[in-house]
């Protein structure tokens, strides 16, 4: 289960938390402007904007988890089963398979509105990347500094919906999840007041009560309620690092620590929490061993290459001695 979140302050930054109990030994990669894509259905690019993300890089393909691309457009994948529905191949529209999603997206469009008419013309085709490598269910958040969608292929077909929370979990469908906000509308970041009777004085015995019944369990829909209350809530200055800190605080909010949601004979856990910084094109992250903050940079980088780039994650935790 995942959360992925947008976010503004002088720039624009967008995560996410990938919660798994398992790992694919990801890497942040760096896709140039000359790499070639082939889609399965779509035809072959051999030019396009460059994008940096992570990704599990498989047969030289990089299948990204999330990703922005140089014009500061951004999306990522997250864990949607048994509500995503993907198709067989449509005649007249575009049939892309959902390993291709990201990057057919962020190769060619630089806003939310150019990825949505592109959406438009778009059938999520049923084509595995292998057979070793079979299609995960997915829903899509895909955010620019203005605005958000979150795009979900069920029975019915694509839908496509206006994000203004700037949240993406799991499980249950968006609109749900929009709706379940009305059961917490109630809940505050101010002292509460007594609303319980005019007949006596009731004051808080403690700060922050105001935000009792926000939920605190690992379940998608509560994790929804709790980041979208912290996203929307937040105070943060202009600055590059606090605005990096506190992206990484909203995610902290919602992140899962191994031995409270069993999967199997595993534990799901935040192996990663991302955030970039868009409009610089840089992408941060941490792992669940290295609560360390480390950057790549994509305009350090050839962008004119043709090769794939890509930095193994820093799992091994340093500590500041500072005596």
């Amino acid at each position: 289960m995942c959360t992925a979140l947008t976010f503004n302050t002088r720039d624009h930054y967008f995560g996410r938390n990938l919660d798994l109990e398992y790992s694919y030994h990801e890497s942040v990669t760096i896709t140039p402007k000359n790499f070639p894509f082939s889609f399965r259905g779509a035809g072959k690019l051999e030019r396009h904007y460059a994008i940096i993300g992570m990704a599990f890089v498989s047969n030289n393909y990089p299948l990204y988890y999330d990703a922005t691309n140089e014009r500061g457009l951004s999306m990522a994948g997250l864990n949607f089963p048994k509500n995503a529905d993907y198709k067989p191949w449509a005649d007249g529209l575009i049939n892309v398979s959902p390993f291709e999603f990201i990057p057919w997206i962020l190769c060619d469009c630089a806003s939310v509105a150019e990825a949505r008419a592109k959406i438009s013309k778009m059938n999520l085709w049923s084509e595995n990347f292998t057979p070793e490598l079979p299609l995960s269910p997915l829903h899509w958040i895909i955010a620019d500094r203005e605005c958000a969608i979150v795009v979900e292929s069920v029975k019915e077909g694509i839908k496509v919906y206006d994000n203004p929370v700037g949240v993406l979990t799991n499980n249950p469908p968006f609109d749900f999840h929009m709706l379940n906000l009305a059961n917490y509308m109630n809940i505050t970041r101010e002292e509460p007041e007594n609303r319980f009777t005019e007949r006596m004085e009731i004051t808080p015995y403690s700060r922050g009560m105001g935000a009792m019944g926000l939920p605190g369990d690992l379940s998608s829909a509560s994790r929804f309620v709790r980041a979208a209350f912290v996203r929307l809530n937040s105070e943060c200055g202009e600055g590059e690092e606090e605005s990096v800190n506190q992206f990484f605080h909203i995610l902290g909010s919602v992140e899962q620590q191994r031995g409270c949601a069993r999967v199997g004979k595993k534990f799901e856990i935040t192996i990663y929490s991302s955030c970039c910084n868009t409009d610089k094109g840089i992408y941060y992250y941490k792992t669940y061993e290295n609560s360390a903050i480390n950057a790549v940079r994509l305009h350090s980088e050839n962008l004119e290459g043709s090769e794939l780039v890509s930095y193994p994650l820093l799992t091994k935790q340093y500590v500041n001695f500072q005596n």
